[in-house]
């Protein structure tokens, strides 16, 4: 199996040197930010899978960017709440966004990613470039 992605947050340059780059990346996890959905990535013969859990949002929250093989996938979502009484009015507005960027082998084809949301999910399919598919194994003759 291949590695699909790489997923870059913009830590401290400093910081790097002392705990390295791969605690700073764990530290960045769902488990630890609270503000960025967890995420599976699905390997299978024909491509991979992102599946981005994010309950809540709609299709058209999302932005899904493609420049090279960065994979950028973004939401926001803006709710505003108004409460009028006798004497007193108060509004709140409250943004849930984020934005995570995947690095995608050459394998990948670019041309065919589609991405689908439903029940809170969404699913992001990567197939493989033909040639980078595995071939089954053949004889081959002597001539």
């Amino acid at each position: 199996m291949s590695t699909l992605v790489k997923t870059h947050f913009a830590n401290p340059s400093y910081l790097n040197g002392f705990f390295g780059k791969d605690l700073l990346n764990e530290l960045n996890t769902p488990a630890f930010s609270g503000s960025v959905p967890a995420v599976n990535v699905i390997e299978n013969k024909e491509g991979f899978r992102i599946e981005v859990a994010a309950p809540g949002l709609q299709k058209s929250d999302f932005k899904l960017n493609l420049e090279k093989n960065q994979l950028t996938i973004s939401a926001q979502k803006e709710r505003k709440e108004e409460e009028v009484k006798e004497n007193y009015t108060r509004r709140e507005f409250k943004y849930n966004s984020f934005q995570r960027t995947f690095t995608l082998p050459n394998s990948v084809d670019g041309d065919k990613i589609e991405a689908t949301y439903a029940d809170g999910i969404l699913s992001v399919a990567l197939p493989k470039r033909e040639e980078a598919k595995e071939k089954p194994a053949r004889q081959i003759e002597i001539a």
